[in-house]
Formats: C-alpha cells, sequence, structure tokens
C-alpha cells in the first residue's frame, strides 16, 4: 500500500479447534492474536525477504479489540489488517528486526489495533544463543494435574493450561506436548501463544469468572521459558478500567526470576 506499509486479508471460521469462541456470541481475542502472529511471519518473508529459517524472537505485544468487532455471525468473518512496519534494523542485505503496528478492520470498520517488536535471528545464531537448551522439547516438561475444565471455560482437559499450587493466586503452567494448535511445529522453549493463554486462564481464576474476555492485553517477554523446570504464574486483579474491564496483572516466573509479564483487561461479552 506503499513504503512499509501492507494489508493483509485473514478468515476467522466459525468454529475454532482451540481460540474459542467460549461464548456463542464471540469470538475468542486470543484467535486475532494469533491472527496477527501469522501476518507479521508472512510479511517479514514475504515482503522484507527474511529467510524461512530465520527466528522471529518476540519482545513487548500488545493488543486491543472491541466487544463489537469480536461479535459471531454464524458464518465466516472476513478481516482486513492495515500493517505499518516501522524501526527497521537492516545489518547488509538481512533484516535484524522490525516493528509491526497494526489496525483489524472487519467490513469497513477499525475493530483493533496491535503491536509487536521482533528480532530476526539467523539458524546459526540462534543455535549458540539457545546452547545446551537448543534441543530440548516439550516433552520434558513435569506434569501436574490441571484445574477443571469448566473453571477456564474450557471443555477438554488438553486444553487447560493451569495447575493448582500451594500459594493463593499462583498457578503452575502445564501443557499437552501434543496439542495440534499450541505446540503445531517443534519448538525448543514454550511459545509466547502457550503463555498468553496460560495467562488468560489464571486471569479466569483470579476473577472468578470462566466466560471474561481478554479485550486488551499488553505483556513483555524477557526471557526464554525452559521445559525443564516449572513456570509459575502469578495472577492479582488490580484494579477497574474506564470501561468496566477488570484489569489482571500476571507474572510468569521460572527459576525465582520473572521471564514475562502483563496486564489482561478482561470484560463479559
Amino acid at each position: 500500500m506503499g513504503e512499509d506499509r501492507f494489508e493483509v486479508g485473514a478468515q476467522w471460521p466459525r468454529r475454532h479447534g482451540f481460540f474459542g469462541p467460549r461464548t456463542p456470541g464471540s469470538h475468542d481475542p486470543m484467535l486475532y492474536l494469533e491472527t496477527f502472529r501469522q501476518a507479521i511471519m508472512l510479511v517479514a518473508h514475504r515482503a522484507y525477504g527474511v529467510s524461512l529459517g530465520t527466528v522471529f524472537v518476540g519482545g513487548r505485544k500488545t493488543s486491543a479489540i472491541t466487544p463489537e468487532g469480536l461479535v459471531t455471525a454464524g458464518r465466516p468473518i472476513d478481516v482486513v489488517l492495515r500493517v505499518s512496519v516501522q524501526d527497521v534494523i537492516r545489518r547488509g542485505n538481512n533484516v535484524g528486526g522490525m516493528r509491526f503496528e497494526f489496525g483489524c478492520f472487519r467490513d469497513g470498520e477499525l475493530i483493533g489495533t496491535a503491536s509487536e517488536t521482533i528480532r530476526c535471528v539467523s539458524p546459526a545464531v540462534y543455535r549458540r544463543l539457545r546452547g545446551d537448551h537448543f534441543a530440548a522439547t516439550p516433552f520434558q516438561a513435569i506434569a501436574l494435574p490441571t484445574v477443571e475444565p469448566v473453571l477456564v471455560g474450557r471443555e477438554r482437559e488438553e486444553d487447560v493450561l493451569v495447575a493448582e499450587t500451594a500459594t493463593p493466586g499462583t498457578w503452575s503452567l502445564q501443557f499437552d506436548p501434543d496439542h495440534p494448535v499450541l505446540f503445531d511445529h517443534s519448538v525448543d522453549h514454550v511459545p509466547g501463544m502457550v503463555l498468553l493463554e496460560g495467562a488468560r486462564q489464571a486471569a479466569l481464576l483470579t476473577l472468578g469468572d470462566p466466560y471474561a474476555l481478554p479485550l486488551r492485553t499488553d505483556f513483555d517477554f524477557s526471557v526464554y521459558v525452559e521445559f525443564d523446570s516449572e513456570c509459575l504464574l502469578v495472577a492479582e486483579e488490580i484494579g477497574v478500567d474506564a470501561d468496566g474491564s477488570r484489569l489482571v496483572r500476571v507474572v510468569a516466573e521460572q527459576k525465582g526470576r520473572p521471564v514475562a509479564s502483563g496486564t489482561l483487561a478482561m470484560r463479559r461479552s
């Protein structure tokens, strides 16, 4: 559409095997996050020549979407993402990183915004960066019994990502290594979308409302979350926003230090 500006079309299905809808009248905001995650990869590869072997390392990720934009219609929904790419870092012929700003449009109306900053790392550099963790797999993780699916608005046990701990307000991140959506390709660390879904479920338990929707998220990923030790999600309700959304702060901790943190603005559709 112009220098560093693009449009990407996407379609939200009537139903999705993992990304909702949690309630009949509303799509899952996490489906929106997954949409712009895929758009980032598409634009980087197709428009900036980032090679398919490159590893994307995420940093801060924000999103906001309106309840009206999520309304289901008994049919697949077409949306358009208007993408602005900024702060492109170039190293010779290679791209080292960039920042993405999104506007999400449905029937010509702006329904959401999002942003994310990424770094682009070559396979050789990534291998050195990961060291002994390069060959890690999710099957190394210790499995604990998760909470009842109904408590986090789910129907299937394999879709529940949190287990109770002895500390109030703290949950253990859990996942099924064979999950077809969360682990649709080989990874050597916990994916960001797994952390975000775990944070959402911790927020639902904190609020005692299994059907609240994360209409806004603001998360920072600072350290890789490894499979070989427990990751704890510490959640706390911190207030109410101007639109009535309940704000929940979630900090992911591993080996006694924060590895990711953020805020979710939760509201019933």
